[in-house]
């Protein structure tokens, strides 16, 4: 009898070695550790009623579990998560040229390395996160080591701040609950990727002009630190250079799915109300200098990461969000979530009138 072949990820290394890189977080009396994990949960379940009465969405009770972890926690949560995505692709991709055992179980080791590089990185950065991919509804992770050392370095008031935090993760928590058709939807996006990387033809051509673009960047007036800092790809994106047109189409898809999800949360977090989060703006603004990122290291990082892209979907999608709800109420806005021909395109996303015009025209 033969064993199964070893997965393209060894995901049993990726978290062992993520989890051993993320720490154990600030130093916390077990008085303050109690009362940090009581206030992200009864945060939680406060913000369903304030999310619905702000939104008029309602993702009922208790639909999808909401769990308070630290950082290891966070790591084996998002190992799960990504072998259940990206299993397809890695299936898909064995399937059309297997290799050796041998191969696999180094190739394996290598990748399971890299992965557990990026969870350990990403998992002292993340305050929270909506899982749409755990069944059957998703779940809520509240990281809580992170929401204590950023409350701490940004010098708020820690139960403001975490319900501050829980608000924005409970939106997306509603934003699949209440609108069933969203989670399928992003699978499809990851099947249409899949998809694409059959045909690898074009690949080569790709890199070689990645490399192109990348030599001139970092030979240009800036100078090589501050051209790969500072300097964005030419739409904003390293990986855009090295992926086929169809792949680009999928890319703004997905970008412009996650400006809006990203925007909505902002903008219900920030909208809730002083009389809810009376620091709120004090929070909002020192916030927002903690996301430009800490130095040069840190800015190199998060563009490496795709970090940088991610703070560009907050931006953009709230100046949607905002932009459409000014012209047609939060009752014309929710039209967006009627099914995935109301999204807005990524164009879209930087001209706000367009989606309205087409969906309200």
């Amino acid at each position: 009898m033969t064993s199964a072949p070893p997965e393209m990820i060894d995901w049993d290394l990726a978290v062992t070695l993520g989890s051993r890189l993320a720490g154990d977080g600030p130093a916390v009396t077990a008085a303050q550790a109690r009362r940090a994990v009581g206030d992200l949960r009864g945060g939680a379940e406060r913000a369903t009623d304030l999310v619905r009465a702000f939104t008029g969405l309602d993702g009922g009770r208790d639909t999808a579990p909401v769990l308070v972890v630290d950082r290891a926690g966070w790591v084996q949560a998002n190992a799960d998560a990504f072998r259940q995505v990206l299993g397809p692709i890695a299936d898909r991709l064995a399937e059309r040229k297997p290799p050796g055992r041998v191969t696999a179980a180094v190739g394996s080791k290598i990748t399971g390395t890299e992965v557990g590089g990026l969870l350990g990185f990403l998992s002292t950065k993340v305050l929270g996160q909506f899982d749409p991919f755990h069944e059957p509804h998703g779940r809520l992770l509240l990281v809580a080591p992170n929401v204590v050392q950023t409350e701490r370095e940004l010098d708020v008031a820690p139960r403001d701040f975490r319900l501050w935090v829980c608000l924005h993760e409970e939106t997306h928590r509603v934003q699949f609950t209440a609108v069933p058709w969203m989670r399928g939807h992003l699978f499809g996006l990851v099947e249409k990727l899949a998809g694409s990387l059959e045909d690898t033809s074009g690949l080569e051509d790709n890199l070689r002009r990645a490399v192109s673009v990348l030599r001139q960047r970092r030979g240009g007036a800036a100078g090589a630190a501050g051209s790969l800092t500072d300097g964005p790809a030419p739409d904003g994106s390293l990986l855009t250079l090295v992926a086929s047109e169809e792949q680009r189409a999928v890319m703004d898809e997905v970008t412009a799915v996650m400006s809006l999800l990203e925007g909505h949360a902002d903008v219900v977090m920030d909208g809730v109300g002083p009389e809810v989060v009376p620091t709120v703006g004090a929070i909002r603004q020192r916030f927002n200098e903690r996301r430009k990122g800490v130095g040069v290291l840190d800015r190199t990082l998060r563009r490496l990461l795709g970090l940088e892209a991610k703070m560009a979907q907050y931006r953009d999608g709230a100046v949607f969000v905002r932009a459409a709800v000014d012209a047609v109420g939060m009752e014309g806005f929710n039209a967006v979530w009627a099914g995935p021909e109301n999204l807005p395109t990524r164009a879209e996303i930087a001209d706000p009138a367009a989606w309205v015009a087409r969906v309200h025209g």
